[in-house]
C-alpha cells in the first residue's frame, strides 16, 4: 500500500505518525521494550498528547532478530498465527548513551535513540537500515490504521521471494499484496503468497502476519522495501546469512523444514486431465500405451471427474464410471503404479456430506449463523471449517476411507478463494484466516496420509500455501497456458517459491489450458522431467505423447529414463531439501551469490548444486544461457563449455543445455524406474576433477554412503565407503 504522494506529500486521507525517538527503555532477560513517541519530546507538555509506539526487540533464534511495533496493546488478538519454531538463549543487549545494541549470534540491531533509526549488521557488515521515518502508524480516512516499516535497499540490491510469483523474478519495482488468489500464472496474483523476502546482500525478512501484508519493493521509494499491515501491530524478523543458502536454512529452521517425499513420487505422473472423458478402459489404454512404448510410469492421477459432477467433494467414485474402485485400484497397484486422486475442501450442496456437515456444525458459517455458500465452483458449495477439531476429524475420516481403498496420494486443489464475511469455530480473524486456511487444509490431509501410509510415504500435490506450507510437499504451479511464455512464467514462479523456503515444486507439463503444439510439448517435457516432480496434466486435452507425434514419444521416453538414471543424485538433493531447507530447483543466485550476473538470471536454474538446466523456450531450439566460471560438461553429449560467459546454442528435441558443474561427482542408477537403493548398481563419474571432491549417496531408509574423489598422480580415483 502506498501512503505518500511523491517525495514530499502524503496521499489524501493519510495522516502519518512516524516514530521519532526512543523515550523509555526497559530491558528484560529475553527482550527490550522501548516507548517511541511519534513526535519530538522537547518538554513535559509534549508528553500529554499524540500517539506513541511500543517497540519490542527479541531474538527468536540465533542470527534472527524480531522487531515488533504496537500502537494500542488492548486490541484482542484472535489469530491465527504462523507456527514458528523459536529458541531461547540467543538474546544479548548493550546500552550506550546514544544507542542500544541487540545481538543474536553475529546479527546486531543498533537502535539510534534520537532521531529513531534502526540499523542491522552481521559480523560487522551493514545489511540494511530502517531510516528516520522508517516506522510509523498510518491513520487512513474514512477510518482504519496500518502499521508500516521500511528497510533500505543498497545500490544493486535485488529482492527475491514473496512466494510463487509469476511476475519478474527480481521483485524490485513491484507492489506485492500477500493475499492468496486463484489467478492463474500470468497475473500479479498468486496461489502461494509468502510474506518473506531475501536479497543478494545476505539477509532475509519475514513479516510475521498471517493476514494481508502489502509490500512496496522499491515501488514507492526506489531505495526502500516498505511493508504494512492493517491493525495495531506489526512484527518483522531479520534473518542473517551470510549467504543466501544460510538465510534459507535459518528461515526454514524458524518456519519448518519440508518433509521428504517418497521416492516413487519423483517418477513420472500421468493424469486423466480435467474435463476429458475417462473410465477404466481409457485409463488402461493410456497406461498400456506407455508400457508398449517403453516409457516408465510411476503414478496415475485421477482428476476431478472421478467423482460425480456437481457433487464435489463427496469422496465417492462415480458409480456409473467406476463400479468397483478397490478392485480397480488393486489392478493398478499390480502394474507397479501408485494412485493419486483430486480433492478440495469444498462440499457441494448436492453431496450427501453437505447435510451431514450442516447438522454437526462442520461447515464454515456467516456471522448470523447461516452456512456460507456460493455457486462459483459447485452449486451451493460450502467450506469445511478446519478450526473445528471435530470437522477436521470428519474430513480426515472421508480421506482415510479412500486411502483404505488403495489411494496413495492426494491432489489438494484450491484453498485460495476463502471468504472473509464468515465466523470461524475457534473465533479466528477471518481476514487473517484467508491466507492461513490453506495451512490447516493441507496439514489435515498430510496428517491422514502419514497416519495411513506411514511417515515418509505421505505426499500431496498442492496448489495453495502460506508460511509453513513447505512442510507438506509437493506443490505445483497452478493453471498455466500452453505457450512458451507460460512455460517461462512457470519457471519464474517456481524459482521464487524456492527462494521462499519450499523445497519441492512441479508444474503441468505442456501447460494446463489449451492443446500445446508438438514442439512446445517436447520442450516442456524436458523442463518437466528435470524438475523436482514431473506430471503430465491438461484441462480439456490429454497429455500422452502419441497425441502429438512419434518424436514426442521418443522425447518423453528419453527424459523419463534420464531422470530415473539421475535418481541417486536427485535423492541426495531431496534429502538436502528435507534436512537443510534448500530447494531442489535453485535460482542461480543461490549457488553463485558472488557472480553478479547470476543475481538476475531467471530462464535457467541449478538442479541441486551440480547440474545447470537451461530449458529451451523457442520452436527453433535456440537457447541463450549463462555459464559461471569453470569448465562445464554437458551430461547429454559430453561437450565442454567454459565460463564465465553467455552461450548461444541450438538444440534438437532430444537435448537441452544440461551441464555438470566443475569438480562434481554425479552418481547414476538404472533407467527402468525411479526407485533407488545405494545397494543397487551405481555408476559414479567425476567431472572436471580438482584436487578432491565428495558426495553423499543417500538410501531410502536414511543410510548414507560417502563417495570421495582424489587425484592420484594426476589420475582421478573414486571410492565409495
Amino acid at each position: 500500500m502506498k501512503f505518500t504522494d511523491g517525495n514530499w506529500l502524503h496521499r489524501e486521507g493519510v495522516t502519518p505518525h512516524y516514530a521519532a525517538e526512543a523515550n523509555r527503555i526497559q530491558v528484560f532477560p529475553d527482550r527490550v521494550e522501548i516507548l517511541v513517541p511519534c513526535h519530538a519530546i522537547r518538554h513535559r507538555g509534549d508528553t500529554l498528547a499524540g500517539p506513541a509506539l511500543t517497540v519490542t526487540l527479541r531474538a527468536p533464534r540465533e542470527n534472527v532478530i524480531a522487531v515488533k511495533a504496537e500502537h494500542f496493546r488492548g486490541v484482542s488478538d484472535s489469530g491465527p498465527h504462523f507456527n514458528l519454531y523459536e529458541e531461547q538463549g540467543h538474546f544479548q543487549v548493550s546500552q550506550f548513551e546514544d544507542r542500544l545494541e541487540i545481538s543474536s549470534g553475529g546479527l546486531k540491531a543498533i537502535v539510534r535513540k534520537n532521531p529513531w533509526t534502526l540499523e542491522f549488521e552481521f559480523n560487522g557488515r551493514s545489511l540494511t537500515t530502517s531510516p528516520c521515518r522508517g516506522l510509523a502508524m498510518m491513520e487512513l480516512e474514512p477510518g482504519g490504521k496500518h502499521l508500516m516499516a521500511k528497510l533500505g535497499l543498497g545500490v544493486g540490491e535485488c529482492v527475491y521471494g514473496l512466494g510463487e510469483r509469476f511476475t519478474a523474478f527480481v521483485k524490485n519495482g513491484q507492489t506485492v499484496d500477500i493475499w492468496n488468489e486463484d489467478g492463474g500464472t500470468n497475473s500479479e496474483q498468486a496461489y502461494k503468497n509468502i510474506p518473506f523476502y531475501m536479497t543478494n546482500q545476505g539477509y532475509g525478512v519475514l513479516v510475521n502476519s498471517s493476514g494481508k501484508v502489502s509490500f512496496e519493493v522499491g515501488s514507492e521509494r526506489t531505495n526502500l522495501v516498505q511493508f504494512s499491515v492493517p491493525g495495531e501491530s506489526l512484527e518483522y524478523m531479520v534473518i542473517a546469512g551470510p549467504g543466501p543458502k544460510e538465510v534459507l536454512m535459518r528461515y526454514t529452521d524458524l518456519t519448518g523444514k519440508p518433509a521428504l517425499p517418497p521416492q516413487w513420487s519423483f517418477g513420472l505422473w500421468l493424469s486423466t486431465s480435467f474435463t476429458t472423458s475417462y473410465d477404466e478402459a481409457t485409463v488402461n489404454e493410456f497406461i498400456q500405451g506407455m508400457a508398449d512404448r517403453d516409457i516408465p510410469l510411476s503414478v496415475f492421477h485421477y482428476d476431478c471427474f472421478w467423482m460425480r459432477e456437481m457433487h464435489w467433494c463427496d469422496f465417492e467414485w462415480d458409480p456409473a464410471v467406476f463400479p468397483d474402485p478397490p478392485s480397480m485400484l488393486n489392478r493398478l497397484h499390480q502394474k507397479g503404479l501408485k494412485v493419486c486422486v483430486w480433492i478440495n475442501p469444498y462440499i457441494a450442496q448436492a453431496s450427501a456430506l453437505f447435510q451431514e456437515g450442516l447438522e454437526h456444525g462442520y461447515l464454515l458459517r456467516k456471522p448470523n449463523g447461516d452456512v456460507w455458500q456460493w455457486d462459483m465452483w459447485q452449486p451451493g458449495m460450502a467450506l469445511v471449517d478446519f478450526t473445528n477439531p471435530n470437522a477436521k476429524k470428519w474430513f480426515q475420516s472421508k480421506l482415510a476411507a479412500l486411502i483404505d481403498q488403495g489411494v496413495d496420494a492426494l491432489k489438494t486443489d484450491f484453498g485460495e478463494r476463502i471468504p472473509t464475511d464468515v465466523a470461524y469455530f475457534d473465533g479466528s480473524d477471518p481476514e487473517r484466516m484467508h491466507n492461513f486456511y490453506t495451512y490447516l487444509y493441507n496439514q489435515a490431509v498430510f496428517e491422514v496420509l502419514e497416519e495411513k501410509r506411514g511417515k515418509g510415504e505421505a505426499v500431496l500435490f498442492a496448489r495453495s500455501a502460506t508460511v509453513g506450507g513447505q512442510k507438506f510437499p509437493v506443490h505445483w504451479g497452478g493453471d498455466c497456458w500452453s505457450t512458451f511464455e507460460a512455460m517461462a512464467e512457470s519457471l519464474r514462479g517456481g524459482l521464487s517459491l524456492g527462494m521462499s523456503g519450499f523445497g519441492f515444486w512441479s508444474h503441468d507439463i505442456g501447460g494446463f489450458e489449451g492443446l500445446p503444439p508438438a514442439h512446445l510439448y517436447k520442450r516442456w517435457v524436458a523442463f518437466g522431467l528435470l524438475s523436482s516432480h514431473s506430471r503430465l496434466h491438461g484441462s480439456a486435452s490429454y497429455r500422452v505423447p502419441w497425441v502429438y507425434d512419434d518424436e514426442a514419444v521418443d522425447v518423453l521416453r528419453f527424459f523419463v529414463k534420464l531422470k530415473n538414471r539421475l535418481m541417486p543424485y536427485l535423492w541426495a538433493v531431496a534429502n538436502d531439501a528435507h534436512e537443510q531447507g534448500l530447494p531442489m530447483m535453485r535460482a542461480m543466485h543461490l549457488e553463485f551469490p558472488h557472480d553478479p550476473t547470476c543475481d538476475v538470471v531467471d530462464r535457467q536454474y541449478m538442479l541441486g548444486d551440480s547440474l545447470l538446466v537451461a530449458p529451451v523456450f523457442t520452436e527453433s531450439g535456440e537457447v541463450t544461457f549463462y555459464v559461471p566460471e569453470g569448465r562445464w560438461t554437458s551430461l547429454i553429449d559430453r561437450s565442454v563449455v567454459e565460463g564465465p560467459r553467455w552461450v548461444k546454442q541450438t538444440h534438437g528435441p532430444l537435448s537441452l543445455p544440461l551441464l555438470v558443474r566443475p569438480n562434481s561427482i554425479i552418481p547414476m542408477g538404472q533407467d527402468t524406474d525411479c526407485n533407488y537403493d545405494p545397494r543397487d548398481t551405481v555408476t559414479v563419474e567425476w567431472f572436471e576433477p580438482a584436487e578432491s571432491a565428495e558426495f553423499n549417496l543417500r538410501g531410502p531408509a536414511g543410510e548414507t554412503k560417502r563417495v570421495t574423489g582424489r587425484l592420484d598422480a594426476g589420475t582421478p580415483v573414486i571410492q565409495i565407503d
